[in-house]
């Protein structure tokens, strides 16, 4: 897993094209549930445009279990398609975009049609600020219930995500990590070898 980088926050920007209005919002999303709320938070705002065509990249960039398209009434492949080429030339990773197309009374055509949606896509994406995304590792730790407030800081200061906690005859936290062998270390200098601690390769 590489490195790879993110929208920082969401994006407006519009096009007008032979009176069609193209209005391009660009999102991060986390994962295929918070992209599909997104999109829809869109179409609720927009309810009377003709189109809401769709691209997304819900993940890593190369991960293809979270790629989307939707092309939304628009012929088909003239929509969707040229805007998720957009999107995986840009090298972005959790990012959704939304097109927004109140017509104009002037067809544009096929090729017009794929000239436009690329254009409001790279346009919106050229406005993004973007923050970097590290590879995220799953980690497990168990300990006694003396060691949970110790376990928890470190996850807190070392950025995790998903933590996870059940509780047994020992306290069981998951998570995901940047950085495991440094928490790893931690846990170590914690727990002098009483926390067992385990990371996903």
């Amino acid at each position: 897993m590489s490195i790879y980088h993110k929208p920082a926050a969401e994006v407006r920007t519009e096009l007008e094209i032979k009176r069609s209005r193209f209005i391009s919002i660009a999102a991060p999303v986390d994962d295929i549930p918070s992209c599909q709320a997104f999109i829809q938070s869109v179409k609720d705002e927009f309810p009377d445009a003709r189109h809401h065509c769709i691209a997304f990249i819900a993940g890593a960039p190369n991960n293809s279990q979270c790629y989307g398209m939707s092309d939304d009434g628009e012929p088909s492949g003239t929509a969707g398609k040229p805007m998720f080429n957009v999107l995986m030339h840009s090298g972005l990773g959790e990012v959704a975009v939304v097109v927004v197309r109140y017509f104009g009374g002037i067809k544009l055509g096929t090729g017009g049609l794929v000239k436009a949606y690329s254009q409001a896509t790279q346009m919106v994406l050229d406005a993004l600020e973007t923050r970097e995304v590290r590879p995220h590792f799953a980690v497990e730790i168990e300990g006694d219930y003396a060691f949970e407030s110790d376990i928890r800081h470190w996850l807190t200061e070392l950025n995790a995500r998903k933590i996870e906690c059940q509780y047994g005859q020992s306290v069981t936290l998951t998570a995901e990590v940047e950085e495991p062998d440094l928490l790893a270390e931690r846990m170590q200098q914690v727990g002098q070898g009483r926390i067992r601690f385990k990371a996903q390769d």
